[in-house]
């Protein structure tokens, strides 16, 4: 079965309209998400008179605006549009759904948690309304809510018993075997439909990559893509997957000991954008320089200075469910203020607090793979001239502070393990070929995306997913 190397005329970008066009938004415009809304178009917003706020967009675009403040104007207007989609739960509805599992619950238990800010909500038509998968993000903190039924229980022996094999061993090897999905079920026949999962990508960690069996009219990219996927447009099939397997080693370093002779990772390279802010979200915000600042302190190793970074995120920053990040603005200023996140939210922050210091970073994300369980993950990495480029993910060591394994979360700082799938090498990264569509996610990508007829699919149209068909530790 021979992998398709040409591109199709099919999935050749499409160049958006006019400056002015309020339908002609792109994922580019959310670079420029920091310019803001006029302020009387961002007091509807956030007072939830979404309608309204939609319209006065319009009618800024229509006027003629800057090209910067048109951009602005059409992703805001984009975000709008799908927000109330998110935050759909009622304050009624979110009681009544608590009540089905804890009937002894209160009205003034709801204002308490979210007073201590264990529920994300927003105004929409004036009315508060929660996140859609609000009960989820409390089940993570299972003392906070006595009477709600605990989430199911992970394998954590294993992993514990799995990082103490990599310590005893210096770094440990799998081979894994993934197949991923995507169906996009309300698409009409005849539609031109184009689709996008993410495949593992060379970096330092992962090697002997083999995609090995998919759908017909596959087009993989290049090995070295910084969003690397596996594609197909057509106008017949609206289901799609893909079969890979690849090898992934997590080398071990006491990060606390002298370094090594030699840097684990053999490519030394640092460029520009590894020190640069990244807009709309890798911002050096006032907030994040003094904050950085402070945490950094006297402290003179890089190494020491990043890890005094990443010991504030993990015993400061709570695991919360996010909305997408499409709906979210500056991430890692919202992140240090609020102190709430979930695990890119916990990298980017990471990275862009390092990045203030004068640390190199980057940024790596794709699936967290166990034996129990496949789902999404991020994670960061860090240089450092004396160990060379090394690893940090931050919510696992959030979550080991949460369970009390002061040894996990100590081991996050400077090493990962090898149950990962690595696609993305680079935040903000563009798919190959370049999504004719908004995105779902605009910044990275995870599980899946797909366009019909050009527009953007939403979450709720897609049905992706993941399921582990093999692996062995080498």
């Amino acid at each position: 079965m021979a992998v398709k190397t040409e591109w199709p005329e099919e999935g050749k970008l499409v160049v958006n309209g006019p400056v002015g066009c309020a339908d002609e938004v792109s994922n580019d415009d959310y670079r420029f998400l920091a310019v803001g809304l006029p302020a009387e178009v961002e007091r509807l917003k956030q007072a939830g008179y979404l309608d309204a706020a939609m319209k006065a967009c319009d009618e800024l675009l229509a006027e003629g605006v800057t090209p910067e403040l048109a951009a602005c104007l059409r992703v805001e207007r984009h975000r709008m549009g799908r927000l109330a989609q998110q935050f759909c739960v009622t304050r009624e509805a979110a009681l009544a759904a608590i009540r089905t599992e804890w009937p002894e619950f209160t009205e003034e238990q709801l204002d308490d948690l979210v007073a201590r800010k264990r529920i994300d909500w927003r105004f929409i038509d004036g009315e508060q309304r929660f996140l859609d998968n609000f009960l989820d993000s409390l089940r993570v903190y299972p003392h906070e809510v006595p009477g709600l039924k605990k989430e199911e229980p992970r394998d954590i022996e294993a992993r514990d018993a799995m990082l103490e094999r990599m310590h005893e061993k210096g770094g440990l090897t799998c081979e894994i075997n993934l197949k991923a999905a995507i169906d996009i079920p309300g698409a009409t026949p005849g539609e031109m439909l184009r689709a996008w999962l993410p495949i593992p990508a060379a970096c330092p960690q992962q090697s002997d990559i083999d995609v090995y069996d998919w759908t017909p009219g596959v087009l993989v990219a290049k090995e070295d893509a910084p969003a690397r996927t596996a594609f197909w447009g057509s106008r017949e099939n609206h289901s799609f997957e893909a079969s890979y397997r690849y090898r992934i080693h997590a080398p071990y370093v006491d990060t606390l000991a002298p370094a090594p002779a030699e840097h684990v990772v053999a490519d030394d390279t640092v460029t520009e954008d590894d020190l640069s802010q990244l807009a709309p979200h890798i911002m050096f915000t006032p907030y994040l320089i003094a904050l950085t600042e402070r945490v950094v302190g006297e402290v003179e190793r890089p190494i020491d200075q990043a890890r005094a970074i990443y010991d504030y995120i993990t015993k400061n920053v709570d695991y919360r469910y996010q909305p997408s990040y499409a709906q979210l603005d500056c991430i890692p200023d919202g992140c240090a203020k609020s102190l709430r996140g979930d695990c890119g939210v916990m990298a980017l922050t990471f990275i862009t607090m390092c990045r203030i210091a004068g640390i190199p970073a980057r940024w790596q994300s794709g699936l967290y793979v166990s034996p129990d369980y496949v789902g999404p993950h991020d994670w960061a990495m860090f240089y450092t001239d004396e160990f060379g480029w090394l690893w940090a993910d931050c919510s696992f060591g959030s979550s080991a502070r949460r369970e009390g394994n002061e040894a996990r979360r100590l081991h996050y700082f400077g090493n990962l393990d090898p149950w990962r799938m690595v696609a993305n090498s680079q935040y903000q990264a563009e798919l190959t070929p370049a999504s004719n569509g908004v995105r779902w996610d605009p910044f990275d990508n995870q599980m899946g995306e797909a366009t019909v007829e050009g527009r953007g699919c939403d979450e709720a149209e897609m049905r992706r997913s993941i399921e582990l068909i093999e692996m062995r530790e080498l």
